[in-house]
């Protein structure tokens, strides 16, 4: 991420000139640091629905911090900056939160990880479902996991 700085004697008659400086961003190590970084990644960038993130083949110049994301995605990609990456602490995010929803009346079948990994997918995808209740969601979990830690 580039922030841009502007200093107030950059050059020798005072005027002012733009700076650019990287900053790295850290990245969260709890379950409510990463469903709220998870959040305001949808938040800033829309709820994809069907598959991770759109354009998964033909766009490899947009960050996938910028593009819409499914929830799953979006919790992976707060972690570990991709979200085909694999973690621990994305993974057990991705558990709690399936235990959290139900689809159809019904909870997460038991299974591994991408079996809860659909589940939570399969909640998000329902039509009708918006990025505000996908963000309300992943920040109740927050909430619910600060309590509860």
């Amino acid at each position: 991420m580039t922030i841009d700085l502007i200093r107030p004697t950059d050059l020798p008659a005072g005027h002012r000139r733009t700076v650019h400086v990287d900053v790295t961003i850290p990245r969260p190590t709890t379950l409510p640091a990463t469903y709220r970084a998870a959040a305001r990644i949808l938040a800033a960038n829309g709820l994809h629905q069907g598959d991770y993130f759109p354009n998964a083949l033909s766009d490899i110049r947009t960050p996938y911090t910028s593009r819409p994301l499914s929830i799953s995605a979006a919790l992976r990609c707060a972690v570990e900056g991709d979200p085909r990456s694999y973690s621990l602490l994305a993974d057990e995010a991705l558990a709690v939160l399936a235990l959290r929803l139900e689809v159809d009346g019904e909870g997460p079948e038991y299974g591994d990880i991408f079996a809860l990994e659909s589940h939570v997918d399969g909640w998000a995808d329902v039509e009708g479902r918006t990025t505000e209740c996908a963000v309300a969601v992943l920040y109740a979990a927050a909430d619910a996991t600060a309590v509860s830690l």
